[in-house]
């Protein structure tokens, strides 16, 4: 009787020490590994939506493909096929027409106009509007309303509007490659028609939100309709 109680507690022992190993060792490693396939999904996890459709690209001036731009499909307008470079569709060139400045009217019978704005507090001096910390108010309130472009009258929570006088400038006729230099924090409006086809036209805004002189930019654009 006394052998069996004896391998009883044994026995008992020998779970619990396997228990305490299993707690020291085996757990940690579990909770270790769970992290890591937790931080690799959240690493895996996809740009939502909003975030594929951010207006912002980036023009290098030594890059074949993507020294020009396409507003209506968000591309470069350069490809590379057949090791050769095309022209696919190119609203705006950096760098190549004038060093250190954006080119319109770059295309075929495209014809263009480019007006800098000046940067964001240059266009609140100049319209009176109330700004918000990051000088956003301006570019963000920019918008055409028929025939003309307007920008922010007052407060944003208004909801009130002024007409741009670059408005009248811009809805003149453009022509072939119109340059202007790029300066960082500056808000440009372009216009973009086809001398072939009486229908055609593309306004876009934009903020140059990163520079290096020579070697690339980058914007926020939104086309304007």
């Amino acid at each position: 009787m006394k052998w069996l109680i004896t391998a009883q507690i044994c026995t008992t022992i020998l779970i619990l020490l396997m228990i305490g190993t299993f707690y020291l060792v085996g757990y940690p490693l579990m909770k270790e590994h769970q992290t890591i396939t937790h931080i690799t999904n959240i690493t895996n996890i996809k740009p939502n939506i909003l975030e594929d459709k951010e207006n912002i690209v980036t023009l290098y001036a030594l890059d074949p493909v993507a020294s020009t731009f396409f507003f209506d499909d968000g591309k470069y307008g350069q490809i590379i096929s057949d090791w050769s470079v095309y022209n696919r569709h190119s609203d705006i060139d950096f760098n190549h027409y004038e060093i250190g400045g954006f080119s319109v009217g770059i295309e075929g019978s495209i014809v263009g106009i480019i007006i800098d704005l000046g940067s964001s507090e240059d266009l609140q001096q100049k319209y009176k509007y109330q700004e918000t910390v990051g000088d956003g108010q301006g570019f963000a309130s920019i918008h055409r309303k028929n025939n003309t472009i307007v920008i922010l009258k007052g407060a944003s929570y208004n909801h009130t509007f002024q007409v741009m006088e670059e408005s009248e400038e811009l809805f003149r006729e453009g022509k072939s490659v119109a340059s202007t230099p790029v300066k960082l924090g500056h808000v440009y409006l372009l216009r973009i028609t086809d001398r072939n086809e009486a229908a055609f036209e593309r306004i876009i805004k934009m903020l140059v939100i990163s520079y290096r002189p020579y070697e690339w930019v980058t914007i926020r654009w939104e086309v304007l309709t």
